[in-house]
Order: structure tokens, then sequence, then C-alpha cells
């Protein structure tokens, strides 16, 4: 699953975010061929490369003519969007973020969404970063989408409302509506102005999960913003990757107890049984305990919804007055069966990826016990063989 995380280094703004995606690829002339499709006009990119504080990445101007710098209203971009030929992706979250940033100003403001005056957030560079970001991403393939904690920053700022402290009310506002992750810079740093732009915020507030996912990654974007301060880098950066599944999703339990005076029979039984039930895995440990008395702890890994009815079954099945129960993360290699030619007949295989490549293939071992007993071969020679044939094979389409 192709991801991107987006790293909140030195703030965050729509300039920024388009920056960081040029910067892993994306082609502005793609982008300005699909604003200019849609009716958006009155502006030009001015692509540059550059570092700030010596981190070096790309910064994207949104440069305006006259056309461009005539303020709009949220319904005229609203209204823009709609009547567009862009997909319902990029249309929906685009009309998401208009109307996030229109609720959280006239919160503030405390007047209705039409009456509000956008000022500098009305011109037409909003809504190319508005658009261009959501339509970036969907542009790259990216299947979901996460971003770090915010920096809040310090200080104040000059706006066309006067001088306002960091972050904006309209910014703080939005981070309030949508609870999103924040921390303030160190006490005895200087104060750093604007960290964080409404237009930034409510698009990662509609596009991303704020968490840390586990990623591998491929490749990192730097987009970097218009001012280079002393104390920190004005940066934010976008890792592209593969996510690493966490198999816990249905709240993966482990359930443990030990057992002294249950035969191996039931052991053997209750093992059977519990995986028709469902669960994950069941092993058995020998353990020394009280009294010195040889015993087995059995361990079982289920989902969390099978807790009540594996737990019946423990205390009916076996001697046991107790179980141990504990929550836990589990990650999962993707895998798929495969059916397979090989020189015996057609055996599945058990095929294992890592990074979207193939890593193994090893063939079942069900299907090869039966052509051995029917064909008084080795299994051994049967296991080898089979999976140095699948491995061939599948080397020349996967890259094992």
């Amino acid at each position: 699953m192709k991801v991107a995380y987006i790293h909140s280094i030195g703030g965050i703004s729509g300039d920024m975010l388009l920056s960081s995606l040029v910067d892993l690829g994306l082609d502005l002339d793609d982008l300005k061929r699909e604003l200019d499709n849609i009716g958006v006009v009155g502006f030009e990119f001015i692509l540059s490369q550059a570092d700030r504080n010596g981190v070096k990445g790309t910064h994207v101007d949104v440069k305006l003519d006259d056309h461009g710098k005539s303020v709009r209203s949220i319904t005229d971009f609203v209204e823009i969007v709609k009547n567009s030929n862009l997909t319902e992706f990029v249309k929906n979250k685009s009309i998401e973020v208009f109307n996030l940033i229109g609720l959280a100003e006239s919160k503030v403001h405390n007047v209705s969404l039409e009456e509000i005056h956008l000022h500098e957030l009305g011109t037409v560079d909003t809504l190319v970063d508005v658009i261009g970001v959501i339509w970036g991403f969907e542009k790259l393939g990216f299947t979901k989408i996460f971003c770090s904690p915010l920096p809040i920053g310090s200080g104040t700022f000059k706006s066309s409302h006067g001088i306002l402290p960091v972050p904006a009310p309209a910014t703080a506002e939005i981070i309030r509506i949508n609870r999103i992750p924040v921390y303030p810079p160190p006490a005895n740093n200087p104060p750093t102005g604007e960290l964080l732009t409404p237009t930034g915020t409510a698009i990662v507030s509609v596009l991303a999960e704020f968490s840390q996912p586990i990623i591998y990654i491929d490749k990192i974007g730097y987009g970097l913003g218009t001012r280079n301060p002393e104390f920190y880098p004005n940066v934010l950066s976008i890792w592209q990757g593969d996510l690493v599944e966490i198999d816990s999703s249905d709240g993966l339990l482990k359930m443990e107890t030990n057992i002294d005076d249950s035969t191996g029979e039931i052991i053997g039984y209750v093992k059977e049984q519990l995986f028709t039930m469902g669960v994950k895995d069941v092993w058995v440990t020998a353990i020394q305990m009280k009294k010195n008395r040889p015993g087995v702890m059995l361990s079982v890994l289920l989902p969390s919804n099978l807790k009540s009815k594996v737990s019946d079954f423990l205390f009916n099945e076996t001697s046991t007055l107790g179980i141990r129960i504990q929550t836990v993360d589990r990650i999962e290699a993707k895998r798929e069966l495969l059916l397979f030619e090989s020189s015996y007949g057609p055996i599945n295989i058990k095929a294992k990826y890592l990074n979207g490549k193939m890593i193994s293939c090893l063939p079942e071992y069900e299907d090869c016990r039966l052509i051995a007993d029917k064909k008084h071969i080795p299994l051994t020679n049967i296991l080898k063989i089979v999976e140095q044939e699948a491995s061939e094979y599948f080397e020349k389409l996967y890259s094992v």
C-alpha cells in the first residue's frame, strides 16, 4: 500500500505541501493544464531549488497577475470546484477544505458564511494550493495519507486583520474543530512567527490521519517555505513509502494459562478445537510449576471477538483456574496462495511478499504429502524439488 507521511518540520502551508509533492515528482505542467481546463487562471508557477537552514528542497511560488489578485468568497471557490470536471475525490475534498476554512473564519469573526471577507485567503493562489495539493496526492497514487503533530509556533505576525497571535485565530479554530495534535516550541526559543496557515492546516486535517505509521520509505520530498529563519528550517517533507500492515484491526489478544494436571490427549484435543474456532495460533511450552511439578503453559493468539468463547472453552475442557490475557500487535507480511504446475502436478504455493516483491514461495505441505503417499516418493524430496521449481518460475515473474 503506497502511503504518504507528512512531516511538519517547520510548519505547514498550502505552498509547502505543493512544493513537497513537486519535489517527489509531481509535474507542474500537468497541474497547470488541469487548472487551465477548469478555468482557474490569473497565475503562473515559479519553480526554484534552494535550501532553508541547510535543508535542500523545492519551492513553488504561485505568482498572481491582476486577475488572480481579485478577492473571491468561499461560495465562489466552492462553485468553481462543483462546476469543474475534476475527479469526485478532488471535488469532495476541496469543497470540504473550503467549507472548513469558512466555518473557522465565521466562528472567529462571529459572522455568517456569506458575510466572510477572506482578504489574502480569497485570491486565486488559495484555490491553486487546495486543488493542486489534493489533485497531486491523487495523481501520485497515494492510497492513504498520515501527518505528524503540528508545531504551533510562537509570537505574532502581521495580516490584513492587524497584528495576530500565533497561531492565527482561524488556524487555531481549525485545530480545535478537528482535534489536531499540536506541540509548542521550547520556551527559551525566540518567537517563530506564523508556522501554520489556515489553508495548509485545513488541507491536512481533511486529507490526513494524525498517527505514526510503520512504513518502508522509498522517497522523500522537501517543500520549502518563503522564509529562511535562523533558528529552525522552514521546511515540510513528505515521505513516500509502503505501509507495514499491523494485524491488530480486530484487537489481537494473547491468552495464557499454566496447567499441571491435564493429560497429553486433552491438550492435543484442546489445540485442535481452538483452531476450528478461528484462533490465529496455539502453542504449548514445557514449564516447572509449584512443588516441582512438570506442567505446560498453553498460549493462544486470537481476535478479541473470540475472547468469551475461547475462555469458556478452556475453563470447560482443561483444569485451569485462571487465564492471563494481554493485548498484542502483530506485524504481518502479505501472503498469497498460488496454484503452481510442478513436475508432480498442480500444487498450492504459499507466497510471501515484502515491499511489493515476492521474497519466498513454499509448497503446501498437505499437497506434497498426498503426492508422496500416492507416488511412494520421499516427502523431503518432493518439498525440495517443488520449492526449487517454484522459485525459478516466480523469479522470472516477480524477482524473488
